[in-house]
């Protein structure tokens, strides 16, 4: 294929994965009261699954209510005409993204397959689930672990009483989805450095030579998302952390790999 045929190519996957968002999105409009009502909305609720099980675990752990978030009632508003209309729409196509991501990333490996040797395509079976299953757990933790700490935070922070917390719900919805979508994209770290570390970019040895200074980097996100208490703090660092060691043994891994095929190369 010449370069237009290329690009006509990648023209079609991205109308494919364009239809599956708008589609996905139709039907997200469609329940978006469902969705506000038991999703969004969700991180914002005393009764929340996270801060009811997270106060169950302090409690058994004889930690008294170290780990109870104290209730923050937040008040929302919207100043525009069509504002929550308009908040319905973005909203419907956010979770439509969320929702068609699986089908997204088969089109772009659909695309870029075609480009790759046998030997290569052994070591890239099954990319597409695991980068999928990568992303929602990303996006789980963001939603049930970083969302209601950061929401508990800021909607209890005041600088006087006197003043009042009314925040849009633009403003709320912008806040949560970056939360969600950027862990989402932080969890899909290991894959990263798969291919870096496949083509030699990046090696084992320099993600330990900075091991200290990403520990520092997790546990500053960790106290600014967080509120400051000891036990909240753990609770986020830890699976950043461990993200960051599984990368290392892929690294390690996949160095492995290309000196037994250069062995064999040169055997």
């Amino acid at each position: 294929m010449n370069f237009f045929d290329h690009l006509e190519e990648l023209r079609w996957h991205i109308i494919r994965s364009l239809a599956a968002i708008v589609v996905a999105g139709i039907i997200c409009f469609i329940k978006i009261h469902f969705i506000y009502e038991r999703i969004i909305m969700g991180p914002t609720r005393h009764d929340f699954i996270t801060y009811r099980i997270l106060c169950g675990i302090g409690h058994r752990l004889g930690l008294g209510d170290r780990l109870c978030l104290p209730d923050a009632p937040v008040k929302f508003q919207s100043m525009q005409l069509s504002g929550q209309f308009m908040q319905a729409f973005s909203s419907s196509f956010t979770f439509a993204f969320i929702i068609a991501a699986p089908y997204i990333l088969y089109e772009f490996w659909r695309f870029v397959k075609p480009a790759l040797k046998p030997g290569e395509l052994k070591y890239t079976r099954g990319v597409v689930f695991w980068t999928s299953l990568l992303f929602f757990m990303g996006v789980a933790f963001g939603y049930f672990m970083i969302a209601p700490y950061t929401v508990n935070f800021f909607a209890s922070y005041q600088l006087s009483e006197s003043i009042e917390n009314i925040i849009t719900i633009q403003s709320y919805m912008s806040t949560l989805s970056q939360l969600v979508m950027g862990c989402g994209a932080l969890f899909e770290l290991p894959v990263l450095v798969y291919f870096l570390a496949k083509v030699g970019i990046l090696t084992s040895a320099f993600l330990k030579k900075y091991r200290r200074h990403a520990f520092v980097i997790i546990l500053v996100i960790a106290a600014f998302i967080s509120p400051p208490d000891v036990a909240s703090q753990f609770i986020v660092t830890l699976p950043l952390y461990l993200l960051f060691e599984v990368s290392i043994s892929i690294a390690k891994r996949m160095e492995k790999q290309r000196a037994e095929e250069d062995a064999a190369e040169w055997s």
